[in-house]
């Protein structure tokens, strides 16, 4: 049997041209799209104008000349109140010998060179606020002390020039990154196409999510756990719940095979009487067997090939823990590279809150939690407990070799919840 770390090099190398392939396609999505929000940028994105793009104030005051604070003997300088700049109004002409009235975002008014917050004026409020086409205003305003030159202003492109980078390409599009880019007057972006996934599961055990389960039917929980699990890494997934019969496969197949990047199956795949997906695929370019892994053991990987396509195919075991680790730990990495995002899961080492045996010829990976005391509590290996992995906070490994630990060993955790 290869390891699993075998397994999923192998992994890598069928499905990673098929998906530099999807990257090298690109469509525009608007910025006022949601659906932007995890996209990967196709080309560098530039910003057109600067951020800021104007001079502007960075708190409520007044905006000044510092050069009219020289001639100050006593310390404290008395100015007339001048025009008041709201933000969204455009920058007006300062007057020599005034304090303008200035609210924080608004323009710095042409001469003025400083801001001086209204907490340090006296009074320390706004006695009188005139816009242009108002009547001219009459009350003066005090200052302890002379600001410095550029005091509270945001200079144009202090945050971004003209034509700095907004996103290198490969970048994720996140919330913030949106935010950036409506900022900088950005309408949309070229982003890398999803990469198409054919989903197969099947059974004729399996019975859709809320239909009335017939004597020896169970529901099915791989279709739609893998179709969310392949849509939160990107991916536009085709999903087909199919029954045990190489006819229903074969015309999903024919139907939707060949405008796939990749096809993915759960179930058929074992050493059983009626292994759909292992009769349908092993004459088509695809290998089965079994890898040094539990749960998770049988494994399918290689190519549909119908007229030259060849089109990669992962094949997952059926039970719904085997289908969701084997996922994890095989399919997860390479469409989350594809998306620009951290390959593995966030992992780190933890100590065992008791003793635990596992087969010495097998990587183990089980699912647990943390203790109060930041111990690892580990269920068992089972491959039908759905609820405990749905309770999961960590998959926990347990490398080849290593039948026993003891309470207190450390071991690798891959963390869930984060």
């Amino acid at each position: 049997m290869r390891t699993h770390s075998e397994h999923a090099r192998l992994v890598r190398a069928v499905l990673d041209p098929a998906l530099a392939a999807a990257s090298a396609e690109s469509e525009f999505v608007s910025v006022q799209d949601p659906a932007l929000t995890g996209r990967v940028a196709a080309h560098p994105v530039t910003s057109p104008i600067p951020l800021p793009p104007f001079d502007n104030s960075q708190m409520d005051g007044y905006a000044v000349r510092v050069a009219d604070f020289a001639d100050s003997a006593s310390g404290v300088t008395e100015l007339r109140i001048g025009r008041t700049t709201a933000a969204g109004d455009a920058a007006m002409l300062h007057v020599a010998g005034t304090a303008s009235p200035i609210m924080t975002g608004a323009p710095i008014p042409e001469g003025a060179d400083a801001v001086i917050p209204i907490e340090r004026a006296d009074p320390a409020r706004f006695t009188e606020l005139r816009h242009a086409g108002d009547p001219e205003p009459q009350g003066t305003v005090r200052f302890a002390e002379a600001p410095v030159s550029g005091e509270f202003v945001r200079p144009r492109g202090s945050d971004l020039a003209v034509g700095a980078l907004l996103l290198a390409a490969g970048t994720r599009v996140t919330p913030a990154r949106i935010g950036l880019l409506a900022n900088a007057g950005v309408v949309e972006v070229a982003v890398r196409r999803k990469p198409r996934v054919l989903l197969l599961s099947t059974g004729d055990e399996v019975a859709a999510p809320g239909a009335p389960l017939a004597p020896g039917h169970v529901g099915d929980a791989n279709t739609p756990m893998l179709a969310a699990l392949l849509t939160g890494l990107g991916a536009e997934v085709s999903a087909h719940r199919v029954p045990d019969a190489v006819s229903a496969v074969e015309g999903v197949l024919a139907a939707h095979g060949p405008n796939a990047d990749m096809i993915v199956t759960s179930g058929g795949i074992s050493a059983g009487a009626y292994e759909v997906v292992r009769d349908v695929f092993s004459g088509h370019g695809v290998e089965f067997g079994g890898i040094a892994m539990q749960p998770g053991g049988p494994q399918g990987l290689g190519y549909w090939d119908p007229d030259g396509a060849r089109v990669p195919v992962i094949c997952f075991p059926g039970n719904p823990v085997s289908t969701a680790l084997s996922a994890e730990l095989f399919l997860a990495p390479a469409l989350r590279a594809a998306a620009g995002r951290p390959e593995r899961l966030p992992a780190e080492t933890r100590a065992l809150a008791h003793a635990i045996d596992s087969p010495a010829n097998k990587h183990q990976v089980r699912r647990g939690s943390l203790d109060a005391a930041g111990q690892v509590q580990l269920t068992g290996p089972s491959s039908h407990l759905l609820a405990d992995l749905a309770a999961a906070e960590l998959l926990a490994h347990i490398p080849i070799g290593v039948d026993k630990l003891p309470a207190g060993s450390p071991i690798e955790i891959w963390r869930l919840d984060v």
